[in-house]
């Protein structure tokens, strides 16, 4: 009798179903609710009505002519230029010092990452208090000094609520950025660090020249990615402000929330999340673009 041969499968099957866990997990978590939200946005469907209807690209044309939107766009664009650019530079200049491997440099470093772990909600609440424009820390540091005679409303004053965010967003991401320079310069070949001193380079020299080029890929992946969740930042936004004063620390973030859970219009809600998105698609595009360059 001839026997059977046991039946196995090629490499792009075996490759299929090793891929197709993750697929699914794709397909359930974020393909499913982005299609869901697209057709969303181009519905009238709201919380207190049970049906909705097709109306096209109605709610994009509502969105683009509320003369609010502008200031939600610049409102987003500072909180990510300075939730991301403060923190990287601070997180820069920390790890530079802790590399320099000094006594008590590694529990200060356990010390720092101590925030990172911290929930949004509770690093809101400590930064409310800070800036708090009757009891807070700062107001008293300042009248301590003698800078201020009067308290000052921080969160209530439009043209520094948006600074106070950012300093709290800096406060809890800077461990983030320090973590990853840390890694990439703990990775420069001390050689050439000595050997650019030895030619009569100074410390910025040796900085600008051999340490930055040299960890230039971390440099760029820790930017986008900053960026992308900057782009994404909600917590501390909603639990220190909730977009206020006047929505002066409005962002596409708290305005998604609050056009869906506070005035029930999903529809609305779903058309400034697409155009959020396409946001992140672009710095998503950046991202693995440099994933590509670094792999090549």
């Amino acid at each position: 009798m001839n026997q059977k041969k046991p039946l196995r499968l090629t490499e792009s099957q075996t490759g299929f179903l090793l891929v197709l866990p993750a697929l699914a997990v794709f397909c359930f978590i974020i393909l499913y609710p982005f299609l869901n939200s697209f057709v969303m946005s181009l519905t009238n469907q709201n919380l207190l009505h049970a049906e909705s209807q097709l109306i096209g690209l109605t709610n994009f044309k509502k969105v683009l002519a509320d003369p609010n939107f502008l200031d939600v766009v610049l409102n987003t664009v500072i909180f990510v230029i300075g939730g991301t650019l403060l923190p990287f530079l601070l997180g820069l200049i920390w790890a530079l010092v802790l590399n320099q491997g000094f006594k008590g440099s590694e529990v200060l470093r356990g010390i720092t990452l101590v925030d990172w772990i911290i929930p949004s909600t509770a690093i809101g609440f400590l930064w409310m208090w800070i800036f708090h424009g009757e009891y807070g820390l700062f107001n008293a540091l300042l009248q301590k000094v003698g800078l201020i005679d009067a308290n000052v409303n921080w969160l209530g004053n439009t043209d520094t609520a948006m600074l106070v965010v950012i300093i709290a967003k800096t406060w809890q991401t800077l461990p983030w950025f320090m973590a990853f320079l840390l890694g990439g310069l703990q990775g420069v070949q001390h050689d050439q660090v000595e050997a650019a001193k030895i030619d009569g380079a100074g410390n910025w020299q040796v900085l600008w020249n051999v340490i930055l080029p040299s960890i230039k890929p971390i440099i760029s992946l820790v930017l986008i990615l900053g960026t992308i969740g900057s782009l994404q930042h909600f917590d501390l936004l909603w639990v220190m402000t909730e977009g206020g004063p006047a929505r002066a620390t409005t962002t596409f973030s708290v305005e998604v929330y609050r056009t869906a859970f506070q005035e029930w219009n999903l529809g609305v809600a779903a058309a400034i999340g697409m155009i959020w998105v396409f946001l992140l698609f672009v710095f998503s595009i950046f991202y693995f673009k440099k994933q590509k360059e670094e792999t090549v």
